[in-house]
């Protein structure tokens, strides 16, 4: 990891603390309706999953468990990890509130090895996690790690290409600011958070910007078999102020829709040793 990365993942990890109370609450994250049976899992990630029940279940930076607990009512014996800790207990109490068995760890993904010793059927991470990583040769070791011989993995994310543009551009045209192949974190600057315009006292946030071929690259290097890999034009949150949402609850471009990826996803497979 390159030097001043960890200081920023703790910048991050104090707006993420704060900002847990905020989505917990939060209309966009539903809660009451996840209470009362509804899943936040979209049906591309079911598909691609494929049956989880009885399955042992690896769900790294779960937030406060929303996903994981909507996997565990699909039968998977869950395990979510988060580096807020705040996150976390936010995920126990739901958990509880739900009535689903559970297990939820407090660890920088980083440091997980130190923190986890077990092999899982499914590794399993989505819905805003790559950008607040600086190094993905290093998350693609821990992605494989505990991954059972044969298991499989899948990513649902943010395309690094909706990555380049200013989150505040208007329908008028997006402004490109930043390079597909990363480099520098970018420096963000923000009140509220993407869920909630309750004004924080922690504002700032890095990011990193990781193209397709260096994350697919780092799952490969580190013995996963890539088995699908697909790309959307539209994504799971309302990324620019003049996006629209669909009936499926999708959210989509006003100018050029459907012309750029916003989203993207990998399913992978744990390879099994090699019989000599």
């Amino acid at each position: 990891m390159k030097k001043g990365d960890r200081r920023r993942m703790s910048v991050n990890r104090s707006w993420w603390d704060e900002a847990v109370p905020h989505h917990v609450v939060a209309d966009s994250y539903e809660v009451p309706s996840f209470l009362t049976g509804k899943s936040t899992l979209r049906p591309m990630e079911i598909r691609e999953m494929g049956s989880v029940r009885g399955k042992t279940l690896l769900h790294l930076q779960c937030h406060f468990g929303l996903d994981t607990l909507s996997w565990a009512r699909r039968g998977a014996i869950v395990t979510g990890v988060d580096y807020s800790l705040l996150a976390i207990r936010a995920a126990r109490r739901l958990a509880r509130r739900a009535g689903i068995t559970a297990r939820f760890i407090q660890s920088n993904v980083y440091d997980l090895p130190a923190a986890l010793d077990q092999q899982f059927d499914r590794v399993y991470t989505a819905k805003g996690v790559i950008p607040w990583l600086p190094d993905v040769d290093r998350w693609a070791e821990v992605v494989a790690r505990p991954l059972k011989s044969g298991g499989r993995f899948y990513l649902l994310e943010d395309h690094p290409i909706a990555e380049l543009f200013s989150n505040d551009a208007t329908a008028s045209g997006l402004e490109l600011r930043h390079s597909y192949f990363g480099g520098r974190p970018v420096r963000e600057e923000t009140e509220g958070t993407y869920a909630s315009s309750a004004k924080m006292q922690h504002r700032v946030t890095y990011g990193w910007i990781h193209p397709v071929s260096q994350i697919l690259s780092a799952l490969t290097a580190h013995g996963l078999e890539i088995e699908s890999i697909q790309e959307y034009p539209f994504t799971f949150w309302r990324r620019f102020p003049f996006m629209v949402e669909d009936s499926r609850g999708w959210w989509h471009l006003t100018k050029d829709d459907g012309k750029i990826p916003l989203m993207w996803s990998v399913r992978a497979r744990r390879k099994p040793p090699t019989v000599a």
